[in-house]
């Protein structure tokens, strides 16, 4: 039995509609029938009595519904003694960050809020990852998500890894390579690869780099990048060219004249981490840490 389940269980008995239960939960319908249908098989009982015109509890979830809530208040008041054991109340918690972490980062700060629903967050979207690093060694961030490898260089930064996450190609859709279904290394070679300097991500340019080379193949430049609008909307009107992007951000965008293809196996991904300041680090540290474990 999960939490979850009791929490969309109780969800439903308040509403007695599965849409309405959904909007309030912020999530899809058959997300909750699916955990639903789960509990029910678990306990052994029907819980809801489902019909075209209405949802009702059984006996069975008319004896579920108090003890449910019961749990749900001692989980809220275990939170909230850990938020305040944390620290988590008074200054907001400052998080550098950047483009491309979709989903995953809406979950984190999701449970965030679930864990401590008065701590303020702001989002503090950066240039160069040398930037974050630095703005979380000076104090002015409390931590950072970073992608690839990280350079110390002295800043005295501790450095936990989270998750891998997937990159793609971003390639013309009328082009041949479109309908391929990986982006391989000889296929692209040819055409012109738009990505940001090294010195702005040196660990995505690296990589892709390295893997071609490790394929026998060399990329070739194309017109430098600029900003991802600007430079999916060149890659689909010239159709010789290409980038690279995190597949969490692919998902999020709607071009009509690019595809998004996965590497060939095994594929390319980079390690995203969480940075602290290692002498100091955040009170709210094991607030982020229990938020970005939940997500993994």
């Amino acid at each position: 039995m999960e939490l979850r389940q009791l929490e969309y269980f109780v969800a439903v008995a308040e509403e007695l509609h599965f849409g309405r239960a959904a909007e309030k939960l912020h999530i899809g319908q058959p997300a909750v029938s699916q955990q639903l249908r789960r509990l029910e098989r678990e306990l052994g009982a029907e819980l809801f009595d489902r019909s075209p015109r209405h949802v009702r509890l059984t006996p069975a979830g008319r004896a579920l519904l108090p003890q449910a809530r019961d749990v749900l208040t001692a989980v809220a008041r275990a939170r909230s003694a850990v938020a305040s054991a944390a620290g988590v109340h008074g200054a907001p918690l400052r998080i550098g960050t950047s483009s491309g972490l979709g989903e995953r980062l809406e979950q984190v700060l999701d449970e965030i809020l679930r864990l401590a629903p008065d701590l303020a967050v702001e989002l503090v979207t950066t240039g160069p990852t040398s930037e974050r690093l630095d703005r979380v060694a000076d104090g002015s961030l409390d931590a950072a998500f970073v992608r690839g490898t990280v350079p110390d260089e002295g800043r005295g930064l501790r450095v936990v890894p989270l998750w891998p996450d997937e990159l793609v190609a971003a390639v013309p859709a009328r082009h041949p390579v479109a309908q391929d279904e990986y982006a391989t290394y000889a296929a692209l070679a040819p055409l012109g690869l738009r990505l940001t300097t090294r010195r702005n991500n040196p660990a995505l340019v690296d990589l892709i780099v390295g893997a071609f080379h490790a394929a026998g193949h060399e990329p070739t430049s194309s017109t430098p990048y600029t900003r991802l609008a600007d430079t999916l909307a060149a890659i689909g009107t010239d159709g010789t060219s290409y980038t690279v992007v995190y597949a969490a951000h692919a998902a999020q965008i709607n071009n009509r004249r690019v595809a998004f293809l996965p590497f060939e196996p095994p594929g390319l991904s980079l390690m995203t981490h969480l940075v602290v300041r290692r002498s100091a680090p955040t009170p709210h540290f094991s607030l982020l840490m229990q938020a970005c474990d939940h997500d993994s």
